[in-house]
């Protein structure tokens, strides 16, 4: 619902620069591979675009989002098998115990939420779209792979570092297969006991980044306003998934704004499952009220890397405690602007926190509700 403002409306800046909207706001954020639990580094990520829509929605914009599940994954079949759990089942239980986390923390359910398993036959399409053209890909082996020469460039990457990463991720460089180690699966042979759809190359399964293009791509369109995920997926993820996007449609950029969010650690080392160093959402919410962690996560710019610690959610109870005391103070009106300014201004959350406890009152207030930090129904 649109909000009327006591200051003209200008567009969210992000990133340096304006994303003024025309109509809606397409927002298309890269959601879970459901195969373990919620730790506080994937629910940085989406409270962090929840933010950011609530902010677009304030400003009048009208707003969707898309958040997908990728539930046909590598990592997660190998998941699923150790369980002893169809993958399919499997990921049906961890996608709920992600919502549940999530929810809890103030994250509004999305418009669409597309799940990988659902979009095959769109991935058929972008492949075969690819192999259209000529130029873009290539069948080698019942695989389909995207030519990638040219990509890590376009993202200011040594071809080093690029093929680092592509391992990191689950490619492989030196796949014999390949005219060009930085070449990745558009559809990918499956063998027995893998799951597998059939297909024009043979029966095989999507590649990882062209799941999220077919399924950004089948919801929106062939452009986007505005692309998030956390700052690891920069690369190959989008910067893959955004190639494949553009060369299939000619329609270029792909997203007229990227949103990276700054990654979560403990003592400098990124939280992750593959480390063990993780904090989870579940058990942070046993103790602590959600707000607190909500804002937590978000006192702080979105786009840093940051450290997580007990002091870190201690200072951020106390100030939510300030917050809310502010709140009850009776004018506030004139900080509201200001308020406002902060946030628009490239999601500035510790200067709008301080401009709420200065001006109090109805400042307060906007400043709890537009962060979601009072308990409101989602926008």
């Amino acid at each position: 619902m649109r909000r009327a403002l006591d200051v003209t409306p200008r567009p969210l800046v992000l990133g340096g620069r304006e994303l003024p909207v025309v109509g809606r706001a397409r927002v298309y954020v890269c959601g879970i591979t459901p195969y373990d639990v919620t730790h506080l580094g994937h629910a940085s990520t989406f409270v962090w675009v929840d933010t950011a829509v609530r902010v677009l929605r304030e400003l009048g914009s009208t707003v969707e989002v898309c958040r997908n599940i990728t539930d046909v994954d590598d990592v997660l079949t190998a998941a699923a098998e150790r369980a002893g759990t169809p993958y399919d089942r499997f990921a049906a239980l961890h996608q709920y115990a992600f919502e549940r986390d999530v929810t809890a923390l103030g994250v509004a359910r999305p418009e669409h939420e597309p799940r990988a398993h659902n979009y095959v036959s769109h991935v058929i399409e972008l492949t075969a779209a690819l192999l259209q053209h000529g130029v873009h890909a290539y069948a080698a082996d019942g695989t389909v792979y995207f030519r990638g020469r040219g990509v890590a460039a376009a993202h200011e990457l040594r071809d080093d570092a690029a093929s680092e990463l592509l391992r990191e991720y689950g490619e492989d460089p030196d796949d014999p297969s390949k005219e060009h180690p930085h070449d990745v699966p558009v559809w990918r042979s499956s063998r027995s006991g893998e799951p597998a759809w059939p297909s024009p190359w043979g029966p095989g399964r999507p590649g990882w980044h062209a799941e999220c293009t077919a399924m950004a791509l089948t919801t929106y369109g062939p452009s986007l306003d505005l692309h998030a995920g956390g700052a690891d997926l920069a690369f190959p993820h989008h910067a893959y998934e955004a190639a494949h996007a553009e060369a299939a449609t000619g329609v270029r950029p792909f997203s007229r704004a990227w949103m990276h969010v700054g990654t979560v650690c403990i003592e400098g080392e990124k939280m992750a499952k593959s480390t063990g160093n993780l904090v989870l959402v579940s058990d942070l919410l046993r103790s602590t009220p959600a707000a607190a962690v909500r804002l937590a996560v978000l006192d702080r710019p979105w786009a840093q890397p940051w450290d997580w610690s007990d002091a870190v959610l201690a200072t951020a109870e106390a100030r939510l405690e300030r917050l809310f005391v502010a709140a009850g103070r009776p004018g506030g009106g004139d900080g509201t602007a200001e308020v406002i300014d902060a946030l628009r201004s490239d999601l500035d959350v510790p200067r709008a926190l301080a401009a709420a406890e200065e001006a109090g009152g109805a400042a307060a207030r906007t400043t709890l509700r537009v962060l979601a930090l009072d308990g409101s129904p989602p926008v």
